[in-house]
């Protein structure tokens, strides 16, 4: 079995944020965000992420803009041009496009934590990508470590 995490930061604490993924068993952090230094990030920075989590938890880091949506699409959702049903089936053909399920070693996913700002996985490109995942990989066992 594959052990696959999402999180999201907002509305929670660095302290909340950081004993979920100890509790959960986080090894890797896969930082699936488009922008990971964006002011509103707070603990949730690239690069204080990556000191965070080495430190605190001694998890590792990664971001792979591979698996984020695009500027685009991300602003046309924003900017309600369309609606989650379509996000989904958009942000889908990136990955399909991107030729995602070819780059991932499925072997290295174990323990690895999918993280992106939404609070709660329901409308997340991060649910939809451990799904799509999780379609190929019958192993996959999502946990969605919200608090």
């Amino acid at each position: 079995m594959i052990k696959l995490f999402t999180i999201g930061f907002t509305e929670k604490s660095a302290e909340t944020f950081f004993t979920l993924l100890k509790k959960g068993g986080v090894k890797k952090i896969l930082d699936v965000r488009l922008n990971n230094v964006s002011q509103l990030a707070g603990f949730a920075k690239g690069r204080d992420l990556q000191y965070f989590a080495k430190e605190i938890a001694n998890i590792d880091y990664e971001h792979n803009i591979d698996l984020a949506p695009t500027k685009e699409l991300l602003a046309k959702y924003r900017d309600k041009k369309i609606d989650w049903a379509q996000y989904e089936k958009e942000y889908i053909g990136i990955l399909e496009k991107r030729n995602v399920l070819k780059k991932i070693d499925f072997e290295k996913l174990d323990g690895s934590c999918l993280l992106c700002s939404e609070h709660t996985p329901d409308m997340c490109h991060r649910r939809l990508l451990a799904e799509y995942l999780q379609k190929v990989n019958k192993e996959i066992k999502i946990i969605h470590l919200i608090k």
